[in-house]
């Protein structure tokens, strides 16, 4: 699942760590997934996963004024 740049720069601090916590859940579960041997429904959904991860903890820092 794949998110714009924009809506994730529109949304507040808690919809942003609501959205994190859903993408890390889904992102373990499909982990699981290869781990236990099965092939996921969208193997290609892990790196978009990951990215969209990214992105989010990106702008997070961004908006708290960046690495001090």
């Amino acid at each position: 699942m794949k998110i714009k740049n924009e809506q994730l720069r529109k949304m507040n601090d808690d919809e942003l760590n609501n959205k994190l916590f859903e993408l890390k859940k889904d992102l373990i579960k499909v982990n699981a997934q290869i781990a236990a041997g099965t092939i996921p429904e969208n193997p290609g959904n892990v790196r978009n996963l990951k990215k969209t991860v990214a992105r989010i903890l990106t702008i997070k820092t961004q908006k708290n004024g960046g690495v001090k």
